[in-house]
């Protein structure tokens, strides 16, 4: 067997192993939502078990999960979609139109993610109060695109940067504007990167979960809120947590299956030449 043949094989076998141990988790917690809740605490763990539906009833009966869903798609869409109409101008401009001041710019931006979210919890917290935004949709999308937009500009920064500039200045000479340049050269020419950025802000924007518990309530309710919703100082109930985290995110994990090619091209978009 060739050396290169063999390195194959391990390589295969590792990215097996790898995909296991990051699958396992949900694999159980998918089990663990079919169990009752003394076979979800059994010690040692139960394999084989009878399925049962009446977790997901329960859920059904103590959160208004259609509710809570739509919540988190309007959040999730909402907030992906201005911020890219707000992130595109700003990455055209710092990738097309650099001053001294660009990349400092940018490295500010991106510093902002290194702060956590608990330490300006209360002046959002109050602003949100003041603007009668406290537990609305409106309110949290303002908050997740915000959270949201310094990763996006980066990412359509680096993708619009893998375009040509004499293109864009070919067009320019033949009288295109700005905003013509923008929306009819380079979002197409970067409509992979443009496409996996928006996915991926769709996907973190449903899996944001400090800012849905901290600022909405009965009214603009996500799923990680009716995650929440089943501790209590009673204790965990694990197949009903179980049951409802399965819910809560096999609406998005069909959306990435479905999405998956589309995610891997506009990621390695600009990677070959």
């Amino acid at each position: 067997m060739r050396p290169s043949t063999r390195w194959l094989i391990v390589r295969t076998i590792l990215g097996w192993l790898v995909a296991l141990v990051m699958a396992f988790p949900v694999f159980w917690m998918a089990l663990a939502a079919f169990k009752t809740e003394l076979d979800a605490i059994a010690s040692p763990p139960l394999l084989f078990f009878t399925p049962t539906l009446e977790n997901f009833a329960e859920m059904n009966e103590r959160v208004d999960y259609i509710a809570h869903a739509w919540n988190s798609i309007a959040v999730a869409f909402f907030s992906t979609a201005v911020a890219i109409l707000v992130a595109a101008p700003a990455a055209y401009s710092m990738a097309f139109h650099p001053t001294r001041r660009t990349k400092d710019i940018l490295l500010w931006m991106l510093s902002t993610k290194f702060m956590p979210a608990v330490g300006v919890l209360v002046p959002i917290y109050l602003i949100l109060i003041w603007a009668g935004l406290l537990d609305t949709r409106t309110g949290l999308i303002i908050i997740t695109l915000m959270a949201n937009l310094p990763l996006i500009i980066w990412m359509l920064y680096s993708y619009f940067k893998e375009v040509p500039g004499e293109i864009l200045e070919a067009s320019r000479m033949d009288g295109a504007k700005p905003l013509q340049q923008l929306v009819h050269l380079l979002i197409p020419m970067a409509a992979p990167g443009v496409a996996s950025t928006a996915l991926l802000a769709i996907i973190l924007s449903w899996n944001e979960s400090f800012w849905c518990i901290n600022v909405t309530a009965v009214n603009s309710g996500t799923l990680a809120l009716a995650i929440a919703s089943f501790s209590n100082p009673e204790g965990f109930f694990w197949a009903k947590l179980s049951a409802a985290s399965l819910a809560s995110i096999a609406p998005i994990m069909v959306f990435g299956w479905l999405t998956q090619r589309q995610l891997v091209r506009g990621l390695t978009f600009g990677a070959v030449k």
